[in-house]
């Protein structure tokens, strides 16, 4: 790494440092006797669509775990490698959070090479594959029912259907069912579209992805 990238990032954190810890009342001298996160967020590792940054979220606003293409697998009791499902866990039976929210993107790499194989293949990954494997179904109902679209607007759909999938997973853990049920607990699929710089949500009533926001008014320049 070059040093002008160690020395950036040890600038950034002087400005982190002097917005959180300064003054008597520091968001830190709040935050170091315990965490209280309303959501969990579960979103994917890309660079480009860091959650915490897209939500305008700070220190202590929510818990986020990370992945490759943001999946979720189903649950099952004795997992060798719990893995996420260990993060899930912890977000909901002992931090209590009130929305489980999954945040996919465009553009998403893991997708891309769950709807090309020969990409894991040329790359010689050893583990992708077998992640992204957990959204096959999803993958096949896509080229099932888009087989005559063009591969960017299958991978798009197959983005977008694979939070859903995600979401159906959640509902199959036993203790995310029983607090969904009983009204304490929400799940949320949201879709950053970076192309178009919008942020959609899943809607169950039009089995589809609608605006969260209103496009801002693009103004003339005129006074």
């Amino acid at each position: 790494m070059d040093l002008a990238d160690i020395a950036e990032f040890l600038a950034g954190f002087e400005r982190f440092r002097e917005r959180y810890f300064g003054g008597d009342e520091s968001v830190f001298g709040r935050l170091r006797q315990g965490q209280s996160p309303r959501a969990l967020v579960i979103s994917c590792c890309d660079s480009r669509a860091d959650p915490g940054m897209l939500l305008g979220a700070g220190p202590g606003d929510i818990f986020v775990v990370r992945n490759v293409a943001n999946l979720v697998p189903p649950y099952r009791n004795g997992a060798e490698m719990p893995g996420i499902r260990a993060d899930i866990e912890f977000a909901v039976k002992s931090l209590n959070v009130e929305r489980i929210i999954i945040l996919g993107h465009s553009g998403c790499g893991g997708i891309s090479a769950l709807m090309e194989g020969e990409t894991v293949a040329a790359n010689k990954y050893e583990f992708i594959g077998a992640w992204v494997s957990i959204a096959e179904a999803a993958r096949e109902r896509v080229l099932r029912e888009l087989a005559d679209q063009p591969r960017a607007v299958q991978v798009k759909e197959c983005e977008q259907r694979a939070i859903t999938l995600s979401l159906e997973n959640l509902l199959s853990f036993p203790w995310i069912r029983e607090r969904v049920d009983a009204a304490t607990l929400t799940l949320h699929g949201w879709y950053f579209d970076l192309d178009a710089g919008d942020l959609l949500a899943y809607s169950p009533q039009k089995s589809s992805f609608v605006p969260l926001l209103a496009r801002p008014r693009k103004t003339s320049g005129q006074g």
